[in-house]
């Protein structure tokens, strides 16, 4: 989508209304990358996370060499070498246990202001931006994508993103730590607890309602489940955790099938559609079972192989059956290994079976559900295929795989006794 893509000419549409050129973005990267190897690269987790990292991406590289259109392929190499700069940034230049306030900023901050254009976007102003499209911008226009026409028109937000699962997907992999650092705000006797509690509250709140006017399904659920998961470590006596999960369940479940009562009684269009994607997908894989057909060339084979009354589609809608399409099984197998690897490893270096808000894991764990969350839109999404979500994520997994943990500080603090005695 690059080639539709122009840079913003006044401060508003820098920050609000228009996307980024990805050379800007590639540019920064290589800032951060400098910056990184200022500090230091010293390897902190198992050096086989990294080699799996590295021959999945090789197989891309060896994969774009026999690519059926170049012009596709090598953007997505590019793309996906950047998720590798991302895991090394986290990896090597964020590997401490607490991550300073003013990263956090750096990554809530913008946050926020995605949720304010939801918001926005929600009371007005996606009305007016489409009113403003068809009157000045569209009579001008000599070709139109079919997606931008479809996404203009329809009353689903997306923000500052892609698109409106987009934005759902940002929610999904940030929101935990959100939470997390909008209740340390007042910690240390700033604020009370219950002042705190309205903080996190409102935040709360902020990202619901993106959520819910953005209209997407898995978004809903993902979030659903990641804040189970969250109640579940918290240190609270049983029944009362059983009894919150419950409630939180229940009220789940029916907001969201009254919600989409809708959907599913037209026939849940965009589920079906999803299986027409993956099955392309996979009767791609058994032709080209080896290297596919090259990175980020997924709709070439589905418009030969798609029904008549399918609609077209540019990704796979699944970033492990699309690995399998474009790369072969074995990009496939060594993409999942990868993330399922890593998130198991730093799962068990939290080490610890429940948290609170204030403690050292508690950073560690709101990012690792976030990064779960992520993995899992993938089955449903192409998240791999956003810069915002992949770049953010590879670089989270790289920091969770990397810090020290509070078991790896006491240990290391009894190893120091030891050596000393």
């Amino acid at each position: 989508m690059e080639k539709w893509v122009t840079a913003p000419t006044n401060v508003y549409e820098l920050v609000l209304g228009y996307p980024w050129p990805i050379g800007w973005a590639y540019f920064a990267l290589a800032l951060a990358v400098l910056a990184s190897f200022a500090i230091g690269w010293q390897i902190k987790f198992p050096r086989w996370l990294l080699g799996l990292l590295l021959a999945w991406f090789g197989w891309q590289v060896v994969s774009a060499m026999q690519a059926v259109d170049l012009t596709l392929a090598i953007p997505t190499v590019k793309h996906f070498g950047a998720c590798v700069a991302c895991f090394c940034i986290g990896a090597f230049g964020l590997r401490r246990t607490g991550l300073s306030r003013t990263f956090w900023l750096g990554l809530l901050v913008p946050f926020f202001i995605v949720l304010a254009v939801g918001w926005e976007q929600h009371f007005g102003g996606l009305e007016q931006s489409r009113r403003y499209f068809f009157m000045y911008v569209y009579p001008q226009m000599t070709e139109v994508p079919p997606e931008y026409l479809k996404k203009i028109s329809s009353e689903r937000i997306f923000a500052t993103l892609f698109y409106p699962n987009t934005l759902a997907g940002l929610l999904v992999l940030v929101s935990p730590i959100c939470l997390v650092q909008l209740w340390r705000v007042g910690g240390d006797g700033r604020m009370t607890g219950p002042a705190r509690s309205v903080l996190v509250l409102l935040g709360a709140v902020a990202v619901t309602g993106c959520l819910y006017w953005s209209g997407s399904k898995g978004g809903w659920l993902l979030l659903l489940l990641l804040g189970v998961g969250m109640l579940l470590r918290l240190g609270l006596g049983r029944r009362i955790k059983a009894g919150i999960v419950i409630m939180l369940v229940v009220l789940g479940l029916a907001g969201f099938f009254w919600r989409y009562a809708g959907f599913f009684q037209r026939g849940a269009t965009s589920v079906s559609a999803r299986f027409d994607y993956w099955s392309a997908a996979i009767k791609t894989a058994v032709k080209e079972p080896w290297l596919g057909t090259g990175p980020g060339t997924f709709a070439i084979p589905y418009a030969a192989i798609k029904r008549p009354e399918s609609e077209m589609a540019r990704l796979a809608h699944n970033d492990y059956l699309q690995q399998a399409s474009d790369s072969g099984f074995p990009g496939a197998i060594l993409y999942g290994c990868f993330v399922v690897l890593a998130l198991g490893y730093s799962f068990r270096r939290l080490k610890s079976g429940r948290w609170d808000p204030d403690a050292v894991n508690a950073e560690q764990f709101a990012v690792w559900l976030g990064v779960l969350g992520w993995a899992l839109q993938s089955l449903m999404e192409f998240s791999l295929y956003i810069p915002a979500l992949s770049w953010s994520a590879f670089a989270l997994l790289g920091w969770l795989v990397s810090c020290e943990t509070r078991a790896d500080s006491q240990d290391g603090g009894s190893r120091a006794v030891l050596a000393a005695s």
